[in-house]
């Protein structure tokens, strides 16, 4: 499945976010980012077996959306729904 760090080097999108299924918040970024104007990949962890426990072990957000930033070219841990749209305004 590999890491978010080649997760984060597989796309060129602005954002990389995990998701789940029946994910209320997933779904609502999902809608933000694209108004916003800003592209993201996705990787649903219902799909990838393991996925959950590396990215809570990364990141210690054991809800989903977990969002990273990659606009920098860095891959910067933004944390959930809320946390991006108060990031974005």
């Amino acid at each position: 499945m590999g890491s978010i760090e080649d997760h984060a080097e597989a796309t060129e999108s602005d954002f990389l976010i995990y998701t789940g299924n029946f994910c209320g918040y997933c779904s609502a970024l999902k809608r933000y980012l694209p108004s916003k104007g800003l592209t993201y990949v996705e990787y649903n962890m219902d799909d990838f077996p393991g996925l959950r426990d590396e990215v809570v072990r990364a990141t210690r957000h054991r809800t989903v959306p977990v969002v990273f930033d990659l606009r920098s070219g860095e891959v910067v841990f933004v944390g959930g729904f809320d946390e991006t749209r108060a990031m974005l305004g």
